[in-house]
């Protein structure tokens, strides 16, 4: 019998996916990242209500302390790449070195086949290994945060709810009685109380104001730090205009903040790097792909250029706030091609 973990984060997702596992047949185990941000977005009731639901489903549940890895990896990066102008993606970043990184390593040493997550995606067996898919709740679909995963990862991965939408998880949840399906749906950026992510920032790195300025370099006012801002904002920028500003780049040498009109905001080009493709090969035919920006965002045609390891994508129609630190993911049709961090837009 295979033997499965489900990372068990406290939610009603996770918690459904343990059951249809433990429905199939499978050997199933619980285990609960614990991590720095435990002590003000985990309050004690929550951990209980787990460990009820584990107790629902028949399941043992193990902890795992990560707090040290995941400050380092997860934290730092975050605080340090807004200290250089660029607007990071920390669940990604988490997906790759933590919960399909470090906690994937512990559930194989612990005699685990499979590690399975609540995660709207879906993992098909293709010629030459695994595909990563999107799940079939477009509304919910979160492969756009697994780009970064791997052949070796994909063959001990699994994604129970790929093939469900969110409302029937819930139903299902409730139906079950599992005290998960009255917990509240977690948080933006999980480390972050509240999601205000400027006030963490302002309590985390070293502000230092400058000029805001326009395209020619006309000083307009002072901005509060580079931190507090990113490509497309609008807000709090404390300038008075006749046209609505948007923030169009932030010029880290010089400690200043470029804005004026939106039409400025739109680019034709960008520039990406530490580029991964989930084959494990770089794809022949890059010229059919679509390309997404952000997880909300439309996919949008485009033409690709491998260059040794930095990739050109050149858009067929002009995309909007296009930000560096920033991941864009490639698609063909539902399945997942890979991606990579952009750099700079053009």
């Amino acid at each position: 019998m295979k033997r499965i973990f489900v990372a068990m984060s406290g939610g009603v997702d996770s918690s459904v996916a343990a059951y249809l596992l433990t429905e199939a047949g499978y050997e199933v185990q619980g285990i609960h990242l614990e991590l720095s941000y435990n002590s003000f977005t985990k309050p004690e009731t929550e951990h209980s209500v787990l460990e009820r639901s584990c107790e629902l489903l028949k399941i043992p549940l193990h902890y795992l302390h990560l707090e040290i890895p995941f400050k380092r990896n997860i934290i730092d990066y975050f605080c340090q790449e807004y200290s250089l102008g660029r607007t990071p993606n920390p669940c990604i970043r988490c997906n790759q070195t933590i919960k399909f990184g470090l906690l994937l390593e512990k559930v194989l040493e612990m005699g685990g086949d499979y590690l399975a997550t609540g995660h709207y995606a879906r993992v098909n067996t293709v010629a030459g290994g695994y595909g990563l898919y999107k799940g079939v709740d477009k509304t919910k679909d979160q492969s756009y945060f697994l780009y970064v995963l791997g052949q070796k990862q994909l063959e001990h991965v699994l994604f129970p709810l790929g093939g469900m939408t969110k409302k029937r998880v819930k139903q299902l949840a409730a139906s079950l009685g599992l005290p998960t399906s009255e917990i509240r749906e977690s948080q933006d950026i999980c480390f972050i109380p509240d999601n205000d992510s400027k006030n963490y920032l302002a309590n985390h790195l070293a502000i230092n104001p400058g000029e805001i300025v326009d395209n020619e370099g006309n000083v307009l006012g002072q901005h509060r730090g580079l931190a507090f801002y990113t490509v497309g904002q609008r807000q709090g920028m404390r300038i008075s205009s006749k046209e609505r500003l948007f923030v169009i780049r932030l010029e880290t040498h010089k400690n200043r903040l470029v804005i004026g009109p939106q039409t400025q905001l739109f680019k034709s080009r960008l520039i990406a790097r530490e580029l991964n493709w989930i084959s494990g090969n770089q794809p022949q035919d890059i010229e059919q792909l679509v390309a997404k920006l952000r997880y909300r965002s439309p996919e949008a045609k485009a033409r690709l250029q491998i260059v040794g390891d930095m990739l050109e994508v050149c858009f067929e129609e002009p995309q909007r706030a296009i930000a560096s630190g920033q991941s864009i993911v490639f698609y063909r049709e539902d399945r997942v091609i890979g991606g990579g961090i952009i750099e700079e837009a053009f």
